[in-house]
């Protein structure tokens, strides 16, 4: 190695992850390095597009990058290690199901904001409505065309607010028909939505799930690589209890849980000015100290999130106050999913990937760059 490429190593070293408290160098977050009339070019195990931690982390390996003097050209190349399924949907880089333990709780709003959300940040993203026997997403996200069909008789799914969007709604004739499918039957629905759908390339794929532990959850863990899964409770003890039988379904299936939404958690009275809490208080938070994880957000009571359930997701009114809070849960749960990620190839590379012993700046084994950070 050359003195310029000793200190441009030396200088990525002190860079650190600021979620897992370690250096990307250790982490094996750089794959190659590459220096070339005073242009570093930097390829970086990253696949959560527009995450603010890794957005910061971006910034700050820029800097350390000018700090010796050169151009930084930094590349995202994720592989296998986080998650990519080269034959079922090889094209999505981040499956994030939300799911909850009995329904009526505001999972589906949460997971059409938080795929508006994630589309407004500037990801390619598509929402999977998987509620098969209540499919709700599009009234959340109003989608105002059918999906076509590809000369090979795939589905194309509908944009909403630039979200892709498909629906077991779309399969009914009627909108008051009930989806009457027993467990076979759901098998081939989820399987119909992961093969036969012309999603893309997406950055993000929210998987909004039926209520409950059934089919359709068990066949998304043993289908897709899952990035994580958020789930949707309200502080009532009932909901509480079967969101935590939600919650032991994806630890023992091995899918990363990203954290518990409370949603119905506090009513501020526009009268009075007073704070109330119609449902209770302290559930979402007893569920993650018992399970240690995260608690993502606290979403009031309010009009604009689902009170009759077609308005436009809160993400996308501007002058709306819960608008903040919801961005503040979208960027928790990028970060959550950058977390993991990053926390993978680590602890994949450790097994017997990359040698120890060689540098990331002599690695010249590749391949194409992937997308600029």
């Amino acid at each position: 190695m050359t003195e310029l490429e000793d200190e441009l190593e030396a200088r990525l070293r002190e860079v650190e992850d600021p979620q897992v408290g370690e250096d990307i160098i250790t982490m094996k977050l750089v794959n190659d390095v590459a220096i070339e009339d005073g242009t570093a070019s930097i390829s970086l195990a990253f696949n959560t597009p527009f995450a603010p931690a890794e957005l910061e982390l971006g910034d700050a390996i820029r800097q350390a990058v000018k700090d010796v003097g050169l151009e930084p050209d930094l590349y995202a190349e994720a592989g296998e290690e986080q998650g990519f399924d080269e034959e079922v949907m090889p094209n999505v880089r981040n499956v994030i199901a939300v799911a909850s333990g009995k329904g009526g709780v505001g999972k589906t709003t949460v997971a059409a904001n938080l795929a508006a959300g994630l589309e407004q940040m500037g990801a390619r993203v598509g929402l999977l409505d998987a509620d098969i026997h209540g499919p709700n997403a599009p009234r959340v996200l109003p989608v105002e065309e059918q999906p076509g069909v590809t000369p090979d008789e795939k589905i194309v799914p509908p944009t909403a607010d630039g979200v892709k969007v498909m629906s077991m709604g779309f399969l009914i004739g009627e909108e008051d028909d009930p989806a009457i499918l027993r467990g076979p039957m759901v098998n081939n629905v989820m399987t119909h939505f992961f093969e036969n759908v012309e999603w893309g390339a997406l950055d993000y794929l929210i998987v909004d799930l039926p209520p409950g532990t059934g089919d359709a959850s068990l066949d998304l863990v043993q289908t897709l690589p899952v990035a994580g899964v958020v789930i949707v409770t309200t502080p009532q003890q009932m909901a509480v209890d079967d969101a935590r039988k939600g919650l032991r379904l994806f630890e023992k299936h091995h899918t990363p849980v990203l954290g518990i939404v409370e949603n119905m958690s506090l009513y501020h009275c526009p009268n009075c000015d007073d704070v109330h809490d119609p449902f209770g208080r302290g559930g979402a938070e007893e569920i993650a100290e018992s399970y240690d994880v995260d608690l993502l957000g606290q979403i009031p009571i309010h009009e604009d999130f689902g009170a009759d359930g077609s308005a436009s997701p809160a993400v996308k009114l501007e002058d709306s106050p819960v608008r903040e809070t919801m961005m503040d849960l979208v960027d928790d749960i990028a970060d959550q999913v950058g977390e993991v990620n990053r926390r993978k190839v680590a602890d994949m590379l450790d097994l017997g990937g990359r040698d120890e012993d060689k540098s990331p700046v002599e690695d010249r084994s590749q391949g194409r760059p992937g997308p600029k950070l």
